[in-house]
Formats: structure tokens, sequence, C-alpha cells
């Protein structure tokens, strides 16, 4: 098996076929997650550096595991300490890099569409973290394979994606990828977080009411309110969000249907998601946690996979 593309950089370029491979293909390095050994010498010979421009924790530390899982030679790259702090640019930094003879670059970025002028410039292969507020890809494949997990199929579950939809490159992907696999998309918010242009781009419905969208939906992803991405106000304070948009118990039991609860983390506990939902059954934030291992296990394998037979 093999995808449409040598790069990974949004589910925009994906088709759902190669949704479907990656999907699959997780699947099985799941079980191998299970095992007593943990490892498989798939990647043995491919060097991969992270390259991380922003800060981040869960995704660093997953597709880092993930090789690790593979077997591959890791590097990682923090711009924090870095020649980038001197002022070397983002290609010339890449170019140093990749004369060590690396293979893959995984790659996270403040400005949307580094991965794309990379991928234009240098020959490795390019895995998008997360560019901007653009697109987050293995994120997005991290959530359908958990919402596939938990209720069997993606084909015409209802997903209500809430909270800072402008700001998310989480609600992008999440977009992309479920309408590729025929699911039904609400985006839920203040008017203010919610792009205008959004309904009719995307086909897709948009909500201002919270509990009218947890009684529509089957899964509600929630979202982390970005406050170092805003540079204004756009709501009047971290309470008045959390009263109209935050998720509580009392809320959950009033909808009278069993609803699963989804976050990319970090969760603002008490924002967006008070603890007793969170860590409640309803809940799969630790398996989102679990399976995006198992996916970018996937991700990294197939574009090896690709690389090779191209080379």
């Amino acid at each position: 098996m093999q995808l449409s593309s040598r790069h990974l950089l949004g589910i925009r370029d994906l088709t759902p076929k190669d949704i479907q491979i990656i999907l699959d293909t997780a699947v099985q390095f799941k079980e191998v997650l299970q095992r007593p050994i943990k490892k498989v010498p798939t990647l043995r010979d491919v060097t991969i550096v992270n390259l991380f421009y922003e800060n981040s924790t869960r995704t660093r530390i997953s597709f880092e595991l993930a090789e690790k899982r593979l077997s591959a030679d890791t590097i990682n790259f923090a711009a924090s300490a870095s020649s980038v702090a001197k002022g070397e640019t983002l290609l010339d930094t890449v170019n140093n890099i990749l004369s060590m003879k690396v293979d893959m670059v995984v790659m996270r970025h403040s400005a949307s569409g580094a991965p794309h002028f990379l991928s234009k410039h240098i020959p490795a292969a390019i895995v998008n973290a997360g560019d901007g507020i653009n697109e987050h890809p293995t994120q997005a494949l991290l959530d359908a394979f958990s919402i596939r997990e938990k209720l069997g199929s993606l084909s015409g579950r209802k997903v209500a994606i809430i909270g800072d939809i402008m700001h998310s490159r989480v609600a992008l992907s999440n977009i992309y990828l479920l309408k590729k696999v025929g699911a039904e998309v609400m985006v839920v918010g203040p008017p203010t977080l919610i792009p205008k242009y959004i309904k009719k781009a995307f086909d897709i419905q948009v909500a201002y009411n919270l509990k009218e969208a947890l009684m529509w939906c089957d899964v509600a992803n929630v979202l982390r309110i970005q406050l170092e991405r805003q540079n204004q106000v756009l709501f009047s304070s971290l309470r008045e969000y959390s009263l109209a948009y935050g998720i509580n118990r009392k809320l959950l039991d009033s909808v009278n249907k069993e609803i699963v609860i989804m976050h990319p983390g970090p969760i603002n506990r008490g924002v967006e998601l008070d603890s007793d939902v969170a860590d409640s059954k309803q809940s799969i934030i630790l398996q989102q946690v679990e399976n995006g291992v198992a996916v970018r296990m996937a991700v990294l394998y197939l574009l090896a996979g690709g690389q090779t037979e191209q080379n």
C-alpha cells in the first residue's frame, strides 16, 4: 500500500483512500504497541528529524515515541536552542540538517504554509506536525481513528467541534477529514470565534447554542481557547465563556444521551471542560493520546515506504 503523496502536509491533500490506508495501518501498529516488546525494525535505516519551531508536549513526544518504536534514528531540534536564535533562515537550517543525510522531517511551525514551502525546496519527505492556524493532519487522523475505534465507523456520525474554531488548525483538519469520510459536522462557539465563511465554504452546520449542539451530536470534540493566537478581545472573560460553552456534568446529564467526549489537549480544566467530564467514562481523551502513537507510526511507515519505492 502506498499513499498518493510522498508528504503529509494536510488532510486537504489526502484522498479518502489515503485516509483509509492510514487508519487501517494504524490498527496493526496499535496491536504492536500492546505486545511485551513494542519495537519493530521497520524503519531501521531511516533518519528522521523532529523540527519544532513551536512549543509542544504531546505531539513531539508522540512522534518521537513512534519513531523509536519503528527503530528509526531520531534527531530532535528545538529552535530556541539552535542557530535560528542567531538569525539562520528556515531553509538554511533544514539544508544543514539534510547534509547530515536525513530522510524525513517532522515539522511544527508558527507560520501557516511553512511545511508546504519546505516540500518544494528539499528532497526529504515532510510531515506537518502543525503549521500556524492552517492544519494539524496527524491530530485529525488520530481523532478519526479514536472515533472509529469507539463507535465502529465514521460515515454518518454526527461530530460537533466546539470552541475556538477561528484559531484552530485542529478544527480545520478535522473538518476536511470528517467531510471526506462521510460524517456530518457542526461547529459550535461564540460568533466571534467562528469564521463567517465556514458554513458555505465547507457545507457544514454552525451553531451558537451548546446544549442544542450536544443534543444533535454523537461526538463532542472540544477545543482549547487559544489566547496566545488572539490579538484582540473576542469574548468578555474565560468565566463568561465557560458559563456559555463549558461542558460540565450537569449539562451532559441534562442532554440525556451518551456522547463521546474528545479533546486534543492541553485541557483548560474548568474552562472548556470540567474535570468530572474530562475524566469520565464518556471521555476518550487518554485513548486519543495512546492512539496518536499508532497513527503516527502508520504515517511514518507509509511515507518511508513511498519514499523508498520512488528512490
